[in-house]
């Protein structure tokens, strides 16, 4: 389990390492920034010497190579740099616009999931045939709408016409729930279709089977096997789905008007802010990371064949062994053999 856990935050520290050097080089390959173009702007009118002091102040003057071991030095020691749009430290901008999305995902995660576990939960188990198939073609509807046309329709319908909501984010409750749905059908739609699948492939096992014949109830076959065995692909979905709703955060944001990092991200990238956009990326990685990682620190305990040798392996497919549960044994009446029976070989 150590050797898993050390080489998982090995794995971690290069992902960040290498999510930030590839930031780096692609935003500076992109002609101009803030500083510069406000430089080479005449309604500007900034002297030489000022604009010469600028960019020895922003270190734009360094070779890119010193640029780039300059803020990857800073970025331990947690300085990001300034913004060349307005001069305020990157961190203190992401610190003011992180509470604000940090809500708006943590709500459309726990919607996403609620309504990912019913639909697949309702596709495997409702009473009725019809109502099983309308439930399971659902995931494939909710993934085939975009997120800014849920998010239009949504402030059009609850907030012009029935006035449910707000038009704008003024820090309620009520101003987040519109949000926080448009962002978590992102992530309902695939959880939903991968954990259904998984439910009725497990249902099928022999494992399950036997837990039947001795006399198991569906509810009771479902809290201990079916719902455990079938996790595994759900949380290797899950930590793919939570950069989705990093992604998903900017256009949610933009169409409800909210301040947070989708809005820092749209204006530090019009302005050509490149110190804010590297320190955006670089906490998109890092949570990204984190939660990847916290998956796969979740598996051994889920499923404990994933250590080999202390070595790890996400699983995907295969049932949990364990052993059958002690469960009322069916009663089964035996016919008795007739001696000729008894005498064949």
């Amino acid at each position: 389990m150590r050797v898993y856990v050390v080489k998982r935050l090995v794995q971690a520290i290069l992902v960040l390492w290498a999510a930030y050097t590839l930031s780096f080089v692609l935003l500076s390959a992109l002609p101009g920034d803030s500083v510069n173009n406000r430089i080479q702007n005449p309604e500007a009118q900034i002297t030489p010497e000022a604009g010469r002091i600028m960019l020895e102040f922003y270190g734009l003057d360094r070779p890119v190579w010193q640029q780039y071991l300059h803020s990857l030095a800073g970025v331990f020691t947690g300085d990001f740099g300034f913004s060349l749009t307005n001069g305020k430290p990157v961190a203190e901008l992401i610190g003011e616009a992180l509470p604000s999305t940090l809500r708006l995902t943590a709500l459309g995660l726990v919607f996403g999931l609620l309504l990912a576990v019913s639909v697949a939960v309702a596709a495997n188990y409702a009473p009725w045939k019809w109502l099983r198939d309308i439930v399971g073609a659902a995931p494939a509807l909710f993934a085939s709408v975009p997120t800014f046309v849920v998010g239009i329709l949504a402030l059009q319908f609850l907030s012009f016409r029935l006035h449910v909501i707000p038009s704008v984010d003024n820090g309620s409750f009520r101003a987040l729930q519109a949000p926080a749905v448009t962002l978590g059908l992102l992530i309902a739609a695939p959880l939903a279709q991968v954990f259904a699948g998984s439910l009725r492939q497990t249902r099928r096992q022999p494992f399950v089977h036997v837990l039947f014949a001795k006399g198991a109830s569906e509810g009771y076959a479902f809290r201990k096997d079916v719902l455990r065995n079938s996790s595994l692909p759900v949380l290797t979905l899950l930590g793919i789905a939570f950069g989705e709703l990093i992604a998903g955060s900017v256009v949610t944001e933009a169409v409800f008007a909210r301040n947070g990092i989708g809005q820092l991200t749209v204006g530090s990238v019009n302005t050509q802010d490149l110190p804010v956009v590297q320190g955006v990326v670089l906490l998109s990685t890092v949570a990204y990371v984190l939660v990847n990682l916290a998956v796969d620190l979740a598996y051994p305990f889920i499923d404990p064949r994933v250590l080999v040798g202390g070595k790890a392996r996400r699983r995907t497919g295969k049932p949990v062994a364990q052993p059958i549960p002690d469960v009322p044994a069916a009663r089964v009446v035996v016919p008795a053999r007739l001696p000729v029976e008894m005498a064949m070989p």
